[in-house]
C-alpha cells in the first residue's frame, strides 16, 4: 500500500513523563529521530497529523496535565491544523472523538508510532482495527520499557517489543520501519 492525503499519521503519546522515574528504562534511543522523521514527512506533503496526549486522571501519575511530564518532547508539538486527541485510558479510540473525527476527514488509513508500544500505542491499534481501520504500525518509531514479571524478574524492553509487534502484526496491522513507510510516503 502507498500512503496519501488521506493517510493519517497518528502520533500517540509523544511526551515528556517517559524520560524518566518512575518510569524504567527504554530501549529504543532513536525514537525521536524516528517519529520527527514521520512527522516531517507528513507535513512536507501536507497530510493530516492527529496528535494524541494522555491525561491522566490518576493521583500521582507524570502524566497529569499541568505537570512537566504532561508536555509534549520536543518537535512534536501539534502546530495549527493539526489534530490533537486527549484521551485518559489506553487507547485512543475510547472515550474521545477520533472515530468520528478520522471518518469525517475521510481518511482511509491510519500510521501510528508512539510510546509505549504494549500499552497505549497497542490499545490504540488494536480498537483501531476492530474498528475497521487499516494500519500500518512504524515499529522503530516505537518505544516501551522493561517490565517486571511478576516473579522477582524483569522483561527486557526488546522482547516485550517483539513480543507486541508479532501480536498485532498476526492480527491487526502491517509493522514497517520509518524509512519504508517514507519510501512509501513520497
Amino acid at each position: 500500500m502507498t500512503f496519501s492525503q488521506a493517510s493519517v499519521l497518528l502520533i500517540v503519546d509523544m511526551q515528556c513523563a517517559f524520560d524518566g522515574a518512575p518510569w524504567p528504562r527504554r530501549w529504543n534511543r532513536a525514537v525521536d529521530r524516528n517519529g520527527l522523521a514521520l512527522l516531517t514527512a507528513w507535513r512536507d506533503q501536507g497530510w493530516p497529523i492527529i496528535h494524541v496526549r494522555h491525561d491522566s486522571v490518576e493521583p500521582g501519575s507524570s502524566l497529569r496535565p499541568g505537570l512537566p511530564g504532561h508536555r509534549f518532547r520536543d518537535g512534536f508539538e501539534p502546530r495549527e491544523g493539526e489534530g490533537l486527541v486527549a484521551k485518559s485510558v489506553n487507547s485512543a479510540f475510547i472515550g474521545t472523538d477520533l472515530d468520528l473525527r478520522l471518518r469525517r476527514m475521510g481518511a482511509r488509513d491510519l500510521v501510528v508510532f508512539g510510546i509505549s508500544t504494549d500499552m497505549c500505542v497497542s490499545t490504540t491499534v488494536r480498537v483501531g482495527a476492530n474498528l475497521g481501520w487499516p494500519i500500518t504500525l512504524v515499529a522503530d518509531a516505537c518505544d516501551c520499557f522493561d517490565l517486571p514479571d511478576g516473579q522477582g524478574g524483569i522483561i527486557p524492553a526488546e522482547a516485550i517489543q517483539a513480543a507486541h509487534l508479532a501480536t498485532l502484526r498476526y492480527e491487526f496491522c502491517e509493522v514497517a520501519n520509518t524509512a519504508a513507510v517514507i519510501a512509501r510516503a513520497s
